[in-house]
């Protein structure tokens, strides 16, 4: 029986009863040591009637064990790995041991863990149980947590039990206080004077473990209340000590028996036995409530147990212990037996050892190759502490300090490169340490700082390897691209001439930025321009080809962006490269949302910031939110529009984001530009710097400032697109080129030909801002009948795309023209009624991916899309899978009667 928590006994049972209708829920309950939480666990478990229970302890002894944890969480589920997709399954097998290896990609394992609870809730729900989640080895947690944001309607039920310093942001949280006064008391044993169970009560605070065993530990004289029952020790302190007094009072087998069970971790009887411990004496151990024994496998009642035991023991019989371990280790045939040999073996020495840093190094690659960068980190730190030559102690800290940069361990990454000394030699492990270096600060300071540090770092590689120089350099260019620094920009492709040509495209697609960054539209133009052609783009893989594509930007080549980062986004998909997943989808929703299609621009924005969410990567999220924001602002969708403008431009602007805040800026003035308020637009125009991609939102600065009634602040900006749209030659640039002077000059004549230019290009929105500006001046001209022409032309785009402000703008322009034009259309396109999810997972059904590869592709479960594919045909209008595609043609229609490419 519980006392005091029948709050959260509630709130356990709502969760259950909400997995056996088939709707998911996580919940994270924190809490001190001893607090009840173990307690609350097992209340789960004895209301779980029907449902099949899955439970997991962390262990702190194999905390550096990558993917440890979670093979003892689902180890009774693995015959049911055969049932995910191949991928997947390969996966997790590697990940687990079982059999091949995994991919470097700790999300693709998350991936697998998500299909393979959902295959295990079956119909009648499952519970899984994570105590001490804070000792779980991190490759483990990260694929639980993976999972856990992403359950929807698999059934299951997920619960962790962990301290305070547990991180799972974003899942809901149940905080453990102490037990009020009446349920303290009554967890005290009877007999006890009052005034010691007063005592008991306040130095307790109320922690239940502390009620009921400190009681236990009271000498007769603290019974009878002749001398102080406590001490002023911290509640879980005080509850160690009286464990380890229990443990003080057994035989000295029995102790050395728990110290080595202790040490181990692992709860293998086997193992233990055979580092010295007797079963007679484990019994004794047992009978004294301190451990218990199930069949092959000894588990402590409390974690505390374990580190009293542990604890309590002298330096040296610890060190014999763990030597003892490795030796028992030895030729074991466990999946994991040669990682926990080398840590005990490390353990067991106080200085440096060649031998055991070696066994150390050979368990970090195999956790690297496991995707368990965390303990890759861990145990290539630990083999550097115990290797006394400083070269190759600083080359395994290199490693260690790229593992922990793998794992998204920023602070922890930059502390071991900073640690390294300068004595390392070879041209890629000093790379390595320099670009650990500037990707922590690239993530939690400036682009331009992280810049600095590779410029400080090149010529010492550039001493000794033109080619790892080289890349350094060109990533050099790409951090001052995204701070807009022209001068960082220069210096880099100065020093990059210096050097011998590697031939490689993406030099020259480095010089390119850089001159376009110092104003040179023509040279950076032609540079550029011939490394997004489709020879160039030849070898190379999703970093070069993010990079390519990003110069489509500056280039104005709508169609060649999507195309790239279509398939940027195909190949992280397929090789499950999740952390570059997240830049492909703000690309190519970004790419997208340009070409007009902003229900799947807005799906891919969202799911890029899902997963930036999740791996940490604030710059990204900055960038997504304004490229979020600029989409919504076609829509004249106002509320989300500013919410993720003025929040991602203050996050670029805190950071120097300065393609991030250009983007931002011009989606908070396109948006005041279609809610009719030039002046405000032109405030947030005008506050964009004039370099790199800002020209695309010239246009908007100069309509602005002319429907504002400030014709000379439209000079400059008319000035910089005309210079830009004539070395560019796209049709649509030189279309709104054409706009942009007719706004100005008052020239009919440029805008006739801007709408016969519109007709080579791909933008119907654009096409739509120019009709829509030509029937506004054809009106004020009085020729009402030809203005009508043009402004129905304009509605019925802005009316296809969604864009309302825009429709409503000319809807009034044809009102005041006599005409009496339709009511409003959400978009022509049957799939507005759906959610950005519904929508993905509508569309990938049409295109014939079965429920298994959808989810697959969006990292859900196969039971979650067959939810929202189950709430959206309703919506649709429809019964049948085979309706889907015909349904999806209709709106890939685009406002020409074309189906989209």
């Amino acid at each position: 029986m519980l006392y005091g928590r029948s709050r959260e006994q509630a709130d356990i049972e709502r969760l259950l009863a909400e997995a056996r209708a088939g709707r998911s829920g996580t919940l994270v309950i924190r809490g001190q040591a001893g607090i009840g939480k173990s307690a609350l666990l097992h209340h789960a478990a004895g209301r779980a009637e029907g449902m099949r229970v899955l439970r997991g302890v962390g262990i702190e002894s194999e905390a550096e064990l990558p993917f440890a944890a979670l093979h003892l969480l689902v180890r009774a589920g693995l015959d049911r790995i055969h049932a995910l997709p191949d991928t997947q399954a390969t996966a997790l097998s590697g990940a687990l041991g079982l059999g091949g290896s995994a991919p470097e990609n700790r999300f693709l394992v998350g991936l697998a863990t998500l299909s393979l609870l959902s295959e295990l809730a079956g119909d009648d729900g499952l519970l899984c149980l994570i105590d001490d989640a804070q000792w779980f080895d991190r490759a483990s947690i990260d694929a639980l947590v993976f999972a856990a944001r992403r359950l929807e309607a698999e059934g299951v039920a997920m619960i962790f039990a962990a301290r305070a310093d547990f991180h799972a942001a974003g899942l809901p949280e149940l905080r453990l206080g102490g037990l009020d006064d009446a349920a303290a008391a009554a967890l005290l044993p009877a007999g006890l004077p009052p005034h010691v169970r007063e005592r008991l009560i306040e130095e307790s605070d109320g922690n239940p473990l502390a009620l009921i065993e400190l009681p236990a530990a009271l000498t007769a004289e603290q019974r009878a209340g002749r001398l102080s029952p406590v001490g002023a020790m911290p509640v879980p302190d005080r509850v160690r000590e009286a464990f380890q007094r229990q443990i003080a009072a057994l035989p000295e087998a029995a102790r050395t028996a728990l110290l080595i069970a202790a040490a181990d971790g692992s709860g293998e009887l086997e193992t233990v036995a055979g580092a010295g411990a007797s079963l007679h004496a484990l019994e004794a151990a047992e009978r004294s409530r301190l451990i218990e024994i199930r069949g092959t496998t000894i588990a402590f009642r409390h974690p505390l147990i374990r580190a009293a035991a542990y604890q309590g023991a002298p330096v040296t019989r610890r060190l014999a212990v763990h030597r003892a371990l490795a030796d028992a280790l030895t030729g074991s045939a466990a999946m994991d037996a040669a990682d926990r040999r080398a840590w005990h073996a490390a353990s067991a020495v106080l200085g440096p050892d060649e031998e055991v840093a070696r066994e150390l190094e050979e368990a970090a690659e195999r956790a690297r190759t496991r995707s368990g960068h965390a303990a890759s980190a861990a145990a290539y730190e630990r083999a550097a502490e115990l290797t006394a030559d400083p070269v190759r102690r600083s080359g395994r800290l290199a490693a260690a300090a790229v593992a922990a940069s793998d794992a998204g361990l920023m602070g922890r990454a930059a502390a071991l490169a900073d640690s390294a000394t300068s004595d390392v030699d070879g041209p890629e492990v000093i790379a390595a340490l320099i670009q650990v270096r500037a990707h922590r600060e690239f993530e939690l300071g400036t682009p331009l700082a992280a810049g600095r540090i590779i410029m400080d770092g090149v010529p010492r590689v550039a001493a000794r390897s033109a080619e790892w120089a080289t890349w350094l350099l060109v990533e050099a260019v790409r951090c001052a691209w995204f701070a807009g620094d022209t001068r960082l920009a220069e210096e880099a492709t100065a020093s990059l001439r210096a050097l011998p040509d590697i031939g490689s495209p993406l030099v020259g697609a480095a010089l390119g930025l850089t001159r376009t960054l110092s104003g040179d539209i023509a040279g950076g133009t032609k540079l550029m321009s011939a490394a997004v052609d489709e020879d160039a783009l030849v070898g190379l893989g999703v970093p070069g080809l993010t990079f390519t594509a990003s110069l489509c930007l500056p280039l104005g080549r709508a169609a060649r962006y999507e195309e790239i980062t279509g398939q940027v986004v195909a190949e992280c998909q397929k090789s499950g490269m999740i952390g570059w997943l997240a830049v492909a989808f703000q690309d190519h929703g970004l790419a997208q949302g340009w070409l007009c299609r902003y229900g799947e621009a807005r799906t891919a924005l969202n799911a890029g910031l899902r997963l930036a969410a999740d791996l940490g990567h604030e710059h990204r999220v900055s960038h997504l939110m304004c490229s979020l924001a600029w989409v919504l602002a076609h829509q004249g969708d106002v509320g989300e529009c500013r919410a993720n403008a003025e929040e991602g431009v203050a996050r670029a602007d805190r950071r120097g984001l300065v393609l991030a805040a250009v983007v931002g800026r011009w989606a908070l003035g396109l948006l005041e530009l279609g809610l009719g308020r030039p002046d405000a637009a032109l405030r947030q125009l005008e506050a964009i710097p004039p370099t790199g991609v800002a020209v695309l939102a010239a246009p908007d600065q100069v309509e602005a400032a002319i429907r504002g009634g400030r014709p000379d602040r439209a000079e400059e900006p008319l000035a910089r697109y005309l210079a830009w749209a004539r070395h560019v030659g796209q049709p649509s640039s030189d279309a709104i080129a054409l706009r942009c002077r007719a706004l100005v000059e008052g020239d009919e004549t440029h805008f006739a030909h801007a709408v016969r230019r519109h007709e080579e290009d791909e933008l119907p929105y654009e096409r739509a801002r120019t009709r829509l500006a030509y029937g506004e001046w054809l009106r004020r001209a009085r020729r009402r009948a030809d203005a009508r022409v043009q402004l129905r032309g304009a509605l019925e785009i802005f009316d296809r795309l969604g864009a309302e402000l825009w429709a409503e703008r000319a809807r009034a322009e044809l009102r005041a023209t006599g005409d009496v034009p339709a009511a409003p259309r959400r978009a022509g396109d049957p799939l507005s009624v759906l959610t950005p999810r519904e929508r993905e997972i509508v569309q990938l059904a049409a295109d014939g991916a079965s429920n298994r590869d959808i989810a697959a592709q969006l990292f859900l479960s196969p039971r979650t899309v067959g939810y929202h594919l189950y709430k959206a045909f309703p919506k649709l209008g429809i019964t049948a899978r085979s309706q889907l595609a015909a349904v999806t043609r209709s709106s890939s229609v685009n406002p020409n009667g074309q189906a989209s490419p």
